[in-house]
């Protein structure tokens, strides 16, 4: 490997992470909020529950479709493009929403859009693994995804507070960071054009959706999925409880967002040097947060936000990098697809359950979250096993 394509593939990823923190300022900063939204609207936790689940299962369930139509038509960048557009733009337009149902189907679009992007974009960060480690690159991407992640729900907390707790507004100024991601992408696409072609992998003699270490790792993922409440039903709680203020809740996001920013890099280079080790201690770590979240105090509960940041970067930065190199050799943007759908369907099961415990139970939520985590370790350790994880 030339230092030469070392350093085109490190542009490339350093492009594509700015992309993401806009996005991520976007959207994460709409995400932090909209559980309580949902509930000044007049929604009840089920429903919160079941708005944030059916949004992560259609986000996820288009993956399989977008994955195959990528890896089929090459045509990863219009894919992209087209994602973005109905991720970004769900995402101000809810500022227009007077009433939960069309609250409730902006999320899902916003859902949606970024469900159609990520196997391209995922294939072609892949690609750029080969030649810098899957770790790292996804470490750095994620990284930049959470400090977006960071500032969006601090913008959203400043209009909150100088507004009086008005969402519209808050929603109407995330518009900016909407149209940068957008005006960032064209460039990034435009630089980039042939980066395309390296994630257009050619198939092995055997493929990799026959393989049962692949399936160890859905299994896994899906459990972690099934057991991973969404920060809508966080940010209910906090609302409805009033555990925290309502014009505080968007910077206790903060904190979950900002402990990937600084964790997934390092977490990278260790999975990279360690192996799955790294994930499944990061599993364990992210297991603790529902105790900690919904049965403590203020303090408690934020201790249990930031494990649940571990646990939303570990999906977004280890799950896929062990993911790249497991389906190393394969069309990686129809691999990861149908992973997504899986792990999607499952989150949508999930969190309707807890949603529907919420209701009646908590001790029976914490159980529940707490053993479908742990319970998914097994399977990742052994879908790992014998798995080179440095770069090529």
């Amino acid at each position: 490997m030339t230092g030469t394509s070392k350093a085109s593939a490190l542009r490339f990823v350093l492009a594509v992470g700015v992309v993401n923190l806009f996005a991520d300022f976007a959207y994460e900063g709409a995400r932090s909020v909209t559980g309580a939204f949902l509930g000044v609207l007049g929604a009840s936790a089920t429903i919160v529950g079941v708005t944030a689940g059916a949004g992560e299962a259609i986000g996820y369930a288009v993956r399989s479709l977008s994955g195959v139509i990528a890896d089929r038509t090459q045509r990863y960048w219009i894919e992209i493009a087209v994602g973005y557009a109905i991720n970004m733009l769900c995402v101000p337009a809810l500022a227009l929403a007077g009433a939960w149902p069309l609250a409730a189907g902006l999320i899902i679009g916003e859902r949606l859009g970024r469900g159609i992007r990520k196997p391209p974009m995922a294939a072609m960060l892949a690609s750029a693994g080969k030649e810098l480690g899957s770790g790292k690159v996804f470490g750095i991407n994620e990284a930049l995804d959470q400090t977006g992640a960071t500032l969006g729900p601090i913008l959203v907390a400043i209009v909150l507070a100088r507004t009086g707790g008005d969402f519209h507004g808050a929603f109407a100024a995330l518009l900016i960071p909407a149209l940068l991601t957008l005006a960032l992408l064209a460039v990034a696409a435009t630089q980039f054009r042939t980066r395309a072609n390296l994630a257009a992998s050619t198939t092995g003699k055997k493929s990799t959706l026959r393989e049962g270490r692949y399936w160890l790792f859905v299994a896994g993922g899906s459990l972690m999925a099934a057991g991973f409440a969404d920060w809508a039903l966080i940010a209910y709680h906090f609302q409805h409880t009033h555990v925290i203020a309502t014009a505080l809740i968007p910077i206790v996001y903060v904190p979950a967002m900002l402990v990937g920013a600084v964790l997934s890099p390092f977490a990278g280079l260790l999975l990279d040097r360690f192996g799955v080790a790294v994930l499944a201690v990061a599993v364990m770590l992210s297991s603790a947060f529902a105790p900690l979240v919904f049965f403590g105090g203020p303090g408690l509960a934020i201790a249990g936000v930031i494990l649940w940041g571990v646990g939303m970067g570990t999906q977004e930065s280890l799950f896929l990098a062990t993911l790249a190199n497991i389906t190393r050799e394969e069309k990686k943007a129809t691999t990861f697809g149908v992973y997504d759908t899986f792990f999607g369907v499952a989150w949508f099961l999930g969190s309707a359950l807890l949603g529907f415990l919420y209701d009646r139970s908590l001790l029976a939520l914490v159980i529940f979250a707490v053993v479908a985590q742990l319970a998914s370790i097994p399977f990742f350790v052994a879908s790992a096993r014998r798995v080179r994880f440095a770069a090529e």
